[in-house]
């Protein structure tokens, strides 16, 4: 099955939505360490956010499940993870990027947590849309249906 058209664009708005989140928790870690003081901002501290920016933008940010975005900044949070590692191993470190349109194509769902838009479950989403499994790499063979 594949999502309606109502369906589809929930899902699209859902995306920008959680890839305006991202962006603007990378911003903030990015200001806050090139501040003078060179303030850590972790996980738990724009988590804890999360309540007061979904009361500040009711139309956007508090619409979607609280879960779902917690997850997103988890997501964040493993790539400065990931980030730090290399540095220490001595690696090519690739600081976490700000995400466009065409690089923010899934959203992080916790299951069993959090819902998918107008009542879309995640088997009918034929699009590699908003449920947590991975993006199909660009030269993989689309899915058989």
């Amino acid at each position: 099955m594949r999502p309606t058209v109502r369906q589809a664009q929930a899902l699209a708005e859902m995306l920008r939505d959680h890839r305006s989140l991202n962006n603007a928790a990378l911003q903030e870690r990015r200001d806050a360490y090139q501040h003078s003081s060179r303030t850590s901002i972790r996980y738990g501290d724009q988590s804890a956010q999360l309540k007061e920016i979904r009361a500040f933008d009711p139309e956007r940010q508090g619409h979607w499940s609280f879960s779902s975005q917690q997850a997103t900044l988890r997501r964040l949070d493993k790539a400065f993870a990931a980030f730090f590692r290399r540095i220490k191993n001595g690696e090519k470190p690739g600081y976490p990027r700000f995400k466009g349109v065409r690089h923010f194509g899934q959203r992080d769902l916790p299951e069993g947590r959090g819902q998918l838009p107008l009542g879309l479950h995640p088997a009918q989403c034929a699009h590699p849309c908003a449920t947590s499994g991975r993006r199909a790499h660009p030269g993989a063979s689309a899915p058989a249906r």
